[in-house]
């Protein structure tokens, strides 16, 4: 393959995204794989679905064999820019107090653990006058 050491931008590497012309970015390379979409394990659609970004995780997450990696030395054409990249977004949790069950459970417990002794105790003091009464 031609190209190698180039160095290419994101978009020009998201133009090569189809069957008749695809390109993957992992771990900082390019690779032309067109030619190794039919032969891939996985599928052609898995590679396809790496077209127009970092392809490393999906690429890492797979498992990857030593031959798998070294047979993709043939695909190689060049370098990304890497500031052309964007920046991966961190989920970062909200600052709001948190709804917490265990507190309102204790709450409950502990407000009924007042109450009913002091409901019993009413409704005996009750029965008590009641039967006096009568």
């Amino acid at each position: 393959m031609g190209g190698h050491g180039k160095v290419f931008t994101l978009a020009e590497v998201s133009q090569h995204n189809t069957r008749q012309d695809c390109w993957l970015i992992i771990n900082g390379k390019v690779y032309n794989v067109t030619e190794f979409l039919e032969d891939h394990p996985g599928g052609d659609e898995v590679l396809l679905s790496g077209t127009g970004k970092d392809a490393t995780d999906d690429f890492e997450d797979v498992g990857h064999s030593e031959s798998a990696r070294e047979s993709m030395n043939k695909y190689y054409v060049g370098e990304i820019d890497i500031s052309t990249i964007p920046e991966r977004l961190t989920y970062t949790a909200s600052k709001q107090p948190h709804y917490n069950q265990d507190k309102t459970t204790e709450f409950i417990v502990k407000l009924l653990q007042f109450l009913v002794p002091l409901a019993i105790l009413g409704l005996a003091v009750g029965i008590r006058f009641y039967s006096k009464s009568t």
